[in-house]
Parts: C-alpha cells; structure tokens; sequence
C-alpha cells in the first residue's frame, strides 16, 4: 500500500510539472518583439510606389507573446496648430491632423502557413475600424515584416516595411 502511495504521489507531482511547463518551441518564427517603422507607401494601380506617410515616416509596432499589439505610424512632416492649443484648432489642421497619422491597438493573429496577419481592432485613430478584423498578406524576411492592406477604392495598396529593433 506505501508503495501505490508513493507511486501516486510521484505521479501527481509529474503531472502538475507537465501543467506548468513551458510549451514546447515552435518551428515557427514568431512576430513577437519591437518593431520600428521603414517605409509606409502606397503601390499604386500603374505599378508605382510613392511614400503615403511622406518623407521618412515615424512609428512603432510593439506585439507581445501573447498576441496583444498597438501600432502607431505618424508623418514625420506633421503641421503643428498654430494656437497651440488643439481644442482651438482650424477644419485645416484637424482634417490634416487625422491624415497625419494611423494608430490601433487589439490582438492579432499570425497565420504562417497562409501568409496572413490578422488585427482584432479594438480601437483606432480611425474609428471606423474599431471592433474590426482586418487581414494583411504579410512576408517576414529576417528582422523585417512587410505587409499590404487590401486596396483603396481606386486601386491603391498601402504597404508597410518594419524592422525589428527587439
């Protein structure tokens, strides 16, 4: 009888080890990490490219292990209100405020095998897109993350190029 006790124990203590054992690594690489921005651009229906974001763009993708992110891309060439102030701002400096910048945060998944990277949006600078899943074909070549948002209404296709920094 010690001995089914011993056993018993012995395997009650194996078991909860199991439970909270790291699990296993994936073969996967995993998009988790710091991310800054390289490039915002639009492709365009004639096969052009032209910088969306203007002239060196600013940003940041921060996605934790567990798949929680917030992105934020941001004109570098931003006007600033000329009141200082941006509750006293003009229809100008707000309309051009709003296209300055693109900011979401939520939960995404990745998908290897399809190529395809999902944001669960649960809040944006576009509030549109708030509540919203929205797929990206990605490419992850090394440090670097590409992915195109699907096309504007005359073709257009938004592209963005991060580089990992951690």
């Amino acid at each position: 009888m010690k001995n089914i006790a011993v056993f018993a124990g012995s395997l009650l203590v194996g078991i909860a080890a199991a439970a909270f054992a790291a699990p296993p690594e994936s073969s996967e690489p995993s998009l988790a990490g710091t991310w800054t921005l390289v490039a915002a651009d639009d492709l365009k229906p004639d096969g052009t490219r032209a910088a969306a974001s203007g002239p060196n763009p600013q940003g940041l993708l921060i996605i934790e292990k567990d798949g929680r992110y917030a992105l934020q891309i941001y004109r570098s060439d931003r006007a600033k209100f000329a009141s200082g102030n941006k509750r006293q701002g003009t229809p100008e400096e707000y309309q051009a405020a709003t296209l300055a910048m693109s900011t979401h945060y939520g939960t995404c998944a990745v998908d290897f095998k399809t190529g395809t990277l999902t944001f669960h949006i649960e809040r944006a600078g576009f509030a549109n897109w708030d509540g919203t899943d929205q797929k990206r074909p990605f490419e992850l070549k090394g440090d670097e993350l590409s992915y195109r948002v699907p096309a504007t209404p005359d073709g257009t296709v938004p592209i963005s190029v991060w580089r990992r920094v951690r």
